[in-house]
């Protein structure tokens, strides 16, 4: 049994939270049928594939142009780009095989390279191989890994860049030493995402999981040094405390449990006070709010507005509340 929202609230019923989110477009609704309910596989599969047919994922995929990329890049920081896009499609579950997506990424892998959007002598580049920032990488490499593609060098960047401490961070090549939680969770996705894709070998794991006690150590938003609590990014001075989506490379407390959950990670007592956070959110109607929105061209509106109750947010409270529930 999973997490009730009527813990907490009485005069909500999980039946009326769940019948809320049902009430969406199909790149949501088809996970919460997997995920919340006990809808058949044949029914599961059914709406998913309305995600290349209909609603967000179809209006994203119509945005590609004919040289292959979204937003006229591989990257930028308007996060319309080809890689944010993807990204997008690859967390609304867009299928793979489907046929649609087949010739979305066919353009991509032949016709999008690196050129304007990176270091000059990455011009040349093809899109799956990457570039040269850790952080940018790892998510080329979640969303090639789960769309077939080949990203078997960005994953051996990724591994050789491994730092002392578990993590990851892009400031390296400044002299930094110490790991980012925004990069390490980038990685961390990323080399989940190609083990499920290729398999799993021992690099590749035993990497994943250092990186994942990295977070486990800090309770997922404290430092380790002092068990302070982090309020906030220093680079971006986002709270990690408030949830957003999309996060694109941002790091905050759920996504953190997400990654935990989908890598089945048990959970133990590090990750107690994250979940109380989780709980400590919840709306008295059984909803959560998207608390956090980054500066950017959203190429499509997943949610109502900053501050108003998002479908993405409760799903996802929810997921890490079941997989809290059933593993404690």
């Amino acid at each position: 049994m999973g997490i009730d929202p009527t813990e907490r609230h009485p005069s909500t019923s999980k039946s009326t939270v769940i019948g809320w989110l049902l009430d969406s477009d199909p790149s949501l609704r088809w996970q919460v049928m997997r995920d919340l309910t006990d809808a058949s596989e044949a029914d599961i599969q059914a709406e998913r594939a309305k995600v290349a047919t209909e609603g967000l994922g179809t209006q994203l995929l119509a945005l590609q142009g004919k040289d292959g990329r979204w937003g006229g890049a591989a990257w930028n920081h308007g996060w319309n780009s080809t890689m944010h896009v993807l990204w997008l499609l690859r967390d609304m579950g867009l299928d793979p095989a489907s046929d649609e997506a087949c010739r979305a990424l066919l353009l991509v892998r032949d016709k999008v390279t690196w050129k304007g959007c990176g270091p000059q002598e990455c011009d040349s580049i093809s899109f799956f191989e990457g570039e040269f920032e850790p952080c940018i990488n790892a998510q080329v490499a979640a969303v090639g890994a789960y769309f077939g593609q080949d990203v078997g060098s960005i994953v051996e960047r990724l591994l050789a860049e491994q730092l002392p401490d578990g993590g990851w961070n892009c400031e390296t090549v400044n002299g930094s030493n110490r790991s980012s939680y925004n990069t390490t969770i980038c990685v961390l996705e990323a080399l989940l995402e190609y083990e499920r894709a290729v398999g799993s070998s021992a690099m590749v794991t035993t990497s994943r999981l250092r990186g994942h006690e990295y977070l486990l150590e800090r309770c997922l938003f404290r430092r380790k040094s002092t068990g302070e609590t982090i309020v906030c990014d220093r680079k971006s001075g986002t709270l990690w405390t408030q949830f957003a989506f999309p996060t694109w490379w941002h790091y905050d407390v759920l996504r953190g449990l997400e990654y935990l959950r989908s890598a089945g990670v048990k959970p133990d007592d590090r990750v107690s006070e994250a979940i109380e956070l989780v709980k400590s959110k919840r709306q008295h109607d059984g909803r959560w709010l998207l608390e956090a929105q980054y500066p950017g061209d959203l190429p499509v509106e997943t949610d109502e507005g900053l501050g108003q109750p998002s479908r993405w947010i409760t799903f996802r409270a929810l997921r890490v509340l079941d997989w809290y529930s059933i593993q404690e």
